[in-house]
C-alpha cells in the first residue's frame, strides 16, 4: 500500500520535549501500520536530540533521520526533508509539541477517504489545543470561524475568506504533496518562516477542508518561543511578506485552476500582514528598543510595495493607525497607541497631525524614562492600584487596598489617577500618582504588585517577578471577552489579539460566584489562577449595619418613611449615550410622594438624564445621582433597585432587597450583545417590559421574594463579607497567617 502521510519533524534543542512528541506519533499506532512515515531532521541540535532520534529510529523503521551539518532553522530543516517525503500528504509537526491519542490513525482514515474523492483536499485543516507551562489548556480560539462553515465539506478560500482570521501556521494543516510541490514556494529563513508557504497554499487550493477534531497540542509560553522573545529576527517577517506577494504577482497564481486570485483576497492578505506586523511592533518586549524605529520604517515600506490598487483604509481608530503606519509617522502612532482613543488632532484630519506628533515626542521621552525605571530592582513592597481607567478610588481594588493595609502593612499601596481633580477626590491619606508623571512611570516600572478592575496600558510591559491581579467589575449577564467574537455588533472596534495579550499578563482573576468562574475561564483564556473568593467590593454590603444604612439615607436627603428606588440602566453599545427607555417623570407621578427615585446613568455616558424636575407635589421626588462616585452608598440608601441588564443586580442582591428588571428591549439586547442566561427565566425579582408593569411592581413592595432567594443562591453564594481578606491572603505576604474563618478556600487553577 502506498504511503498516505509523511510527517516532517524539525529538531533543534528540544531534548526534554522530543520523547513525548515521538511517542505520541509512533506509539499511537501498531508497528504494522505502515501507511505513514516520519522524517526527523536533526538541525545540528546542540543537545542530545540527535541521539534520541537515532535510538527511536533503530526501534521503528517508520522513522528516518536526517542529520544536517549546518543549522538551517525551522524553514531550512523542513525544506531539507520535503524531497525525501513519499506520502501523498505531508504534515509539518514541531518537535516540542505533541498530538492527542489516536490522532495519527484518525488522520490516516480521513486521508483514505480523501483519496477516493473526485477532488481530494489540497489542504486538510485540523483543530488544535493550546497548552500552557502550568498544564492549563485552551481550545482553538478561532474554532467558531471553522465549525459549521463550508470548510467542513470543502471549499476554496474565496468561498470562506474568514479563514484568514485563524492561525496561519503549518502545524495544523496537512498538504497534498503534489499540490504543495506545484506551487513553487519555499519556507523562509528565520522567524515566521511558514507563512510564505501557508498563504500561497490556502490561496491556490482548489479544495480546503476542515476536520473538527483536536489533532495537535501546541505548546505556548515555552522559553525561547518567538512570540515571547526579544530578537532582531522579528524583522524576518517582511521577507516572508515579500515572498507571499511575489506569489500573488505570478500570472499562474490562482484560487482555482485557470482563474486569478480575486482582488478581494489580495486585500485580505494585505490587511492580515499589516495587522500582524503592527501587532509584533506593539507587543512589549519583542522588537528590541534600538531596532523599533527601523521596524516601523519597514512597515511603511510594506505599504509602499504591496498595498493593493484602490485599497481603502479601515474605519475608526484602526484606520488612523494604518494611515500613520503607511506614512511612517511613528511618534504620532505611539501617541495614539498610548491613549487608546482617537486624539482630537487626528479626528480633524491630516492637516492637524502636527500637534499629535509633538505629543508623541513627549510620549517618547516618557517611555525612555519608563524603560530606565524598569532597569531598577523591583520594589517588593510596592503595589499599584487603579480602577475604571484611572477614574479614582473604587470597586474591588479599593476593598483589596483597605484589607491589605490591615493584613499586609509592609506593602505600600499607591493609586493611579488621571488628573489632579481626581486626586483631590481620593479619601484622605491615600497615596497617588498622576498618569504620565515621573512618579507614575517609576511606580509602573518598579512595583511588584498591580491591582486593577480593567487592564493597565499595554505600553506598560509586565516585568518578570511582578504579580498582576485582575478583579473585573461585575458578574456577567452579557457576553464578555473572547465570547464577543460571535457578536460582531457588540465587538466593533475590539482587538482580540490585544485582549489576549492583556490576559496573558494576569496572574490572578477574581471571581464573585461559580457562574462567573465558568464563563470567565472561556471568555478570558489564560494561565492565571482563578480566585473563587466573592467580590471584595461587596464585602461592604454583606457587612453593612443599620447605622450605616441610616447614615447613607440621610446623606441623600431621604426622609424617614420614604421608599427610595435606585434606577440604574446599563450602557447599550449600539445606541450611544443615555437611552431614555423609561419616562422617569411619568413613573414618579405613578408612584406618588412616598417614593424617591435615585437616577444613575452609566459612567460611559457624558450626559445625564436631563431635567427631571417639575413633576409636582403629588409625584415621587427625583434625584440625579449619576455623579456620585461610590455606587455602594446608593445601594445602602435604596430600598429597591430597578435596572435592566446591569451587573448591579448581582451586587444589590447581596442586601436581599427587592430588584425589579425593566427590560423593554430584551430581545434586541440579547441578539446584539449575547447573554449567558435567560434573565426572564432566572430573574432576581419581578420582570416587566412596560412602564405600567414597573409601577405596579414597585407599588407592591416586594413582589417576588422567592425569585430573589433563588437568584441569591446562584449568584451570592461567596459574598459573605470576607472576599477581600481571601484575596489579600492569597496574593500578598500577610503577617498574620491565620486562615480567614469565612468563605470558600481559594487557589483553584483555571481549567480549560
Amino acid at each position: 500500500m502506498s504511503l498516505l502521510l509523511s510527517i516532517v519533524l524539525p529538531v533543534h534543542g528540544v531534548e526534554r520535549y522530543l520523547p513525548r512528541c515521538l511517542d505520541s506519533i509512533l506509539g499511537d499506532t501498531p508497528a504494522a501500520e505502515t501507511r505513514f512515515e516520519v522524517i526527523a531532521v536533526d538541525d545540528l541540535s546542540p543537545d542530545g536530540s540527535g541521539a534520541i532520534l537515532d535510538a527511536y529510529a533503530a526501534r521503528d523503521s517508520r522513522l528516518r533521520v536526517l542529520h544536517l551539518t549546518e543549522n538551517q532553522g525551522l524553514g531550512g530543516a523542513r525544506t531539507a526533508a520535503l524531497p525525501q517525503a513519499r506520502g501523498e500528504y505531508v504534515w509539518f509537526v514541531d518537535s516540542d509539541d505533541w498530538v492527542p491519542e489516536r490522532t495519527v490513525s484518525t488522520l490516516l482514515d480521513e486521508l483514505t477517504q480523501e483519496r477516493r474523492r473526485e477532488t481530494p483536499a489540497d489542504v486538510l485543516i485540523t483543530d488544535f489545543t493550546h497548552v500552557y507551562p502550568d498544564g492549563g489548556t485552551e481550545p482553538n480560539p478561532w474554532r467558531h470561524v471553522l465549525t459549521g462553515s463550508p470548510l467542513v465539506e470543502g471549499c476554496t478560500l474565496a468561498e470562506h475568506p474568514a479563514l484568514f482570521q485563524t492561525v496561519m501556521s503549518v502545524w495544523n494543516k496537512l498538504f497534498r504533496r503534489d499540490f504543495l510541490n506545484s506551487l513553487g514556494v519555499s519556507f523562509g529563513r528565520g522567524y515566521y518562516e511558514d507563512i510564505s508557504v501557508t498563504y500561497p497554499a490556502l490561496l491556490a487550493a482548489e479544495r480546503l477542508r476542515y476536520l473538527d477534531r483536536p489533532c495537535y497540542f501546541y505548546r505556548r509560553g515555552r522559553d525561547g518561543a518567538i512570540t515571547a522573545t526579544a530578537s532582531p529576527k522579528h524583522a524576518d517577517v517582511f521577507a516572508q511578506y515579500d515572498a507571499i506577494f511575489a506569489f500573488l504577482d505570478r500570472p499562474e497564481a490562482t484560487d482555482r485552476p485557470g482563474r486569478p486570485v480575486p482582488d478581494s483576497l489580495r486585500t485580505l492578505v494585505f490587511d492580515r500582514t499589516v495587522r500582524q506586523a503592527l501587532n509584533v511592533y506593539d507587543t512589549p518586549g519583542l522588537v528590541p528598543t534600538e531596532l523599533r524605529k527601523d521596524f516601523f520604517r519597514k512597515i511603511a515600506r510594506h505599504f509602499d510595495r504591496h498595498r493593493p490598487a484602490d485599497y481603502r483604509f479601515p474605519g475608526g481608530v484602526h484606520g488612523v493607525q494604518y494611515r500613520l503606519a503607511a506614512r511612517g509617522a511613528r511618534i504620532a502612532y505611539a501617541e495614539l497607541r498610548r491613549t487608546g482613543r482617537l486624539p482630537r488632532e487626528l479626528k480633524r484630519g491630516a492637516r492637524a497631525v502636527a500637534p499629535a506628533v509633538k505629543k508623541g515626542v513627549r510620549s517618547g521621552a516618557r517611555f525612555t524614562a519608563y524603560n530606565a525605571f524598569r532597569r531598577l530592582p523591583l520594589d517588593e513592597n510596592l503595589a499599584v492600584y487603579a480602577a475604571y481607567w484611572h477614574r479614582g478610588y473604587a470597586c474591588s481594588p479599593a476593598a483589596i487596598y483597605e484589607k491589605a493595609k490591615e493584613l499586609a502593612p509592609r506593602i505600600r499601596g499607591v493609586w493611579v489617577v488621571e488628573n489632579r481633580a481626581q486626586a483631590a477626590a481620593l479619601p484622605p491619606g491615600v497615596p497617588y500618582v498622576i498618569v504620565n508623571t515621573p512618579a507614575y512611570l517609576k511606580a509602573m516600572g518598579t512595583a511588584k504588585y498591580f491591582v486593577n478592575n480593567v487592564n493597565f496600558p499595554r505600553t506598560m510591559t509586565k516585568r518578570p517577578g511582578t504579580v498582576h491581579v485582575q478583579t473585573q467589575h461585575g458578574t456577567p449577564l452579557k457576553a464578555m471577552g473572547m465570547d464577543l467574537r460571535d457578536h460582531p455588533a457588540a465587538a466593533e472596534g475590539m482587538d482580540f489579539d490585544q485582549l489576549q495579550e492583556a490576559v496573558d499578563r494576569w496572574d490572578f482573576l477574581v471571581s464573585p460566584n461559580p457562574h462567573t468562574s465558568e464563563h470567565f475561564a472561556r471568555a478570558f483564556p489564560g494561565r492565571y489562577e482563578m480566585l473563587d473568593t466573592g467580590y471584595p467590593r461587596n464585602d461592604r454590603l454583606a457587612n453593612a449595619t443599620s447605622d450605616e444604612v441610616r447614615a447613607m439615607r440621610e446623606r441623600f436627603g431621604l426622609r424617614p418613611g420614604t421608599r427610595a428606588v435606585l434606577y440604574a440602566p446599563t450602557h447599550r453599545g449600539s445606541k450611544g449615550g443615555y437611552v431614555p427607555l423609561l419616562d422617569v417623570a411619568a413613573l414618579a407621578r405613578e408612584l406618588g410622594p412616598d417614593f424617591t427615585l435615585l437616577v444613575r446613568t452609566h459612567y460611559f455616558h457624558t450626559g445625564g438624564p436631563g431635567d427631571l424636575t417639575g413633576t409636582g407635589t403629588d409625584s415621587a421626588g427625583i434625584v440625579d445621582v449619576s455623579g456620585h462616585p461610590t455606587v455602594e452608598d446608593l445601594y445602602l440608601a435604596a430600598d429597591a433597585l430597578v435596572t435592566d441588564y446591569s451587573s448591579m443586580m448581582f451586587d444589590y442582591a447581596v442586601l436581599d432587597r427587592p430588584v425589579v428588571i425593566f427590560a423593554p428591549d430584551w430581545e434586541e439586547y440579547k441578539r446584539e450583545r449575547g447573554v449567558y442566561f435567560d434573565l426572564f427565566a432566572q430573574p432576581p425579582g419581578a420582570v416587566t417590559q412596560d412602564a405600567d408593569g414597573l409601577a405596579r411592581a414597585l407599588l407592591a413592595g416586594d413582589p417576588e421574594p422567592a425569585a430573589r432567594a433563588r437568584f441569591r443562591a446562584e449568584f451570592c453564594v461567596w459574598d459573605d463579607g470576607g472576599a477581600a481578606e481571601r484575596v489579600v491572603r492569597r496574593v500578598f505576604p500577610v503577617e498574620n497567617q491565620v486562615k480567614s474563618p469565612v468563605g470558600k478556600p481559594v487557589g483553584k487553577p483555571v481549567e480549560k
